[in-house]
């Protein structure tokens, strides 16, 4: 989702494209709820996390071969896009097999190590890949042969994570498990959706889940673009290893703070008490995109201090709403109640992503930034609409 919008800014492509093609990206992650349930009993979560991480290995070949051939851009967003659902499927395997692998004191154990592994994963790809691909680009002079590169070196990582992984992994399902009927599927499948959208306050929930990251899921999609297009097109002028530091390492470590602080302080006083100043703090550091598309001259330290408030904003008030989907999703089928909570939160980024590079091209840099901040009022309006018990979150 990241490297994407990087790379086709490299190669020449325009904001409104980017936006839009690259936010067609999220769709397998809205949509998994409905193909989860077949993960669940054929064959097991094992073979299931191992034949996608081959899938995504070849994939991340595709796109290096793809990226010097005439029909480039085609090519490499029929791969993105068969990564998509990869890694969606992916992600419904693997977290099946974690809690199938370990005790469940053993997942309390492990949880730090996965989100610490997880953290590390994100700076790689948003950050160390990115440099990479820079330092190539300066080097080679040529832009699509460093990214090729670039996506070569990570279908190799995939390709030894999954030879690693085929070895390591232990076989914890029994087959007897497995042995469902299609009619037993289904009707399992139909109770899930019917008990969701009997929830209580089920549309404001909705309602919430697709507007409270409204800002961020247009931002998302322009800060790169921002960070790289030139002062005379209204941006900073950034090379590709700047932006590398920039947002994917500097960015990524305000990200992480944020999202501990917002945890630390979420067990102490609940959800219920949080979930406003959350949303204004997710609003308010939104306006340092607004300083820096007026001051497109200023000095690399302060583009990275802005990057990085901006970020710990985000991350501390995104725990809010990820508290609220565990929240929404209590009862009988949690996990599964979970998925679709997961697949709203995906489509509220994707609509508004999709849209977000015809915005700014239609109004320049400086404009989208301040319509960012108008879409704030969305993100504080929509706690106003919802109830959350007051003892929600509270460490007992």
């Amino acid at each position: 989702m990241t490297i994407s919008v990087i790379m086709y800014k490299r190669l020449g492509i325009s904001n409104t494209d980017i936006a839009l093609y690259t936010g067609w990206l999220y769709l397998p992650w809205v949509i998994k709820p409905f193909w989860s349930p077949f993960v669940d009993i054929i064959s097991t979560k094992r073979r299931w996390t191992l034949t996608m991480q081959w899938l995504i290995a070849a994939a991340f070949a595709g796109i290096a071969f793809a990226l010097p051939t005439p029909l480039w851009f085609s090519l490499t967003l029929a791969v993105f896009w068969m990564v998509g659902f990869t890694s969606a499927t992916h992600d419904i395997a693997a977290d099946g097999y974690y809690m199938l692998a370990l005790s469940e004191h053993q997942q309390s154990l492990y949880v730090g190590i996965r989100s610490t592994f997880y953290r590390v994963a994100t700076v790689v790809g948003q950050g160390l890949l990115v440099i990479i691909a820079g330092a190539l680009e300066t080097a080679t002079g040529d832009i699509p042969l460093s990214w090729a590169i670039v996506f070569a070196i990570l279908s190799l990582l995939f390709l030894g994570f999954a030879l690693y992984h085929s070895w390591a992994m232990p076989k914890v399902e029994s087959k007897a498990g497995k042995l469902r009927s299609a009619s037993d599927v289904w009707r399992e499948f139909v109770d899930v959706f019917t008990e969701f959208f009997r929830k209580k306050q089920v549309g404001v929930a909705i309602i919430f889940m697709l507007l409270y990251r409204l800002p961020e899921a247009q931002l998302v999609k322009l800060i790169n673009p921002f960070l790289l297009d030139p002062a005379e097109a209204g941006g900073l002028g950034l090379s590709t290893a700047q932006v590398g530091v920039v947002y994917g390492t500097v960015g990524i470590i305000g990200l992480t703070l944020g999202g501990i602080v917002g945890g630390i302080v979420a067990a102490r006083r609940g959800l219920g008490f949080w979930l406003r100043p959350m949303a204004w703090s997710m609003s308010l550091t939104c306006l340092t995109f607004v300083y820096l598309s007026f001051a497109t001259d200023a000095p690399l330290a302060v583009v990275n201090i802005c990057v990085s408030i901006e970020q710990f904003g985000y991350g501390f008030g995104f725990t809010a709403y990820m508290l609220y989907l565990i929240y929404f999703s209590e009862g009988r089928h949690r996990t599964a109640h979970y998925s679709i909570c997961t697949g709203f939160m995906a489509l509220g980024m994707m609509l508004p992503g999709m849209a977000a590079g015809w915005i700014q091209e239609a109004v320049g840099y400086q404009n989208f930034f301040i319509w960012t901040m108008i879409c704030c009022l969305a993100t504080i309006g929509v706690t106003y609409l919802i109830r959350i018990d007051p003892s929600f979150g509270v460490k007992k």
